[in-house]
């Protein structure tokens, strides 16, 4: 599957970005070389090869760092005012974005 210069036109225009066509051109090249890449990938066999979790596993003990999962303070009004000024489109607290699945 190839990237054409519309789908990249169409990404873009989802990403709220603005291309020039050399960035365009430049950016479907790239996008092609990815998809080169992961279509190589996708030859190598293999069956019999355990997932991991990290990919330093194989080689030593990895023991992930993550935070608690615990229920923080809710913001304050004013501090929610301040993040949702960063917003292009918001209605009351809710953020909203462009419809990306038809």
């Amino acid at each position: 599957m190839a990237i054409t210069e519309q789908d990249v036109d169409r990404i873009a225009r989802l990403a709220r970005i603005e291309l020039s066509a050399d960035q365009t051109s430049r950016a479907q090249s790239d996008l092609n070389g990815i998809l080169a890449l992961i279509a190589q990938l996708q030859t190598v066999d293999t069956t019999g090869v355990e997932p991991m979790a990290h990919p330093l596993s194989a080689h030593q003990d990895i023991s992930l760092r993550l935070r608690p999962d615990v229920a923080g303070q809710a913001s304050s009004l004013q501090e929610r005012k301040a993040l949702m000024a960063n917003s292009p489109a918001r209605h009351e607290s809710l953020f909203l974005v462009p419809t990306v699945i038809e």
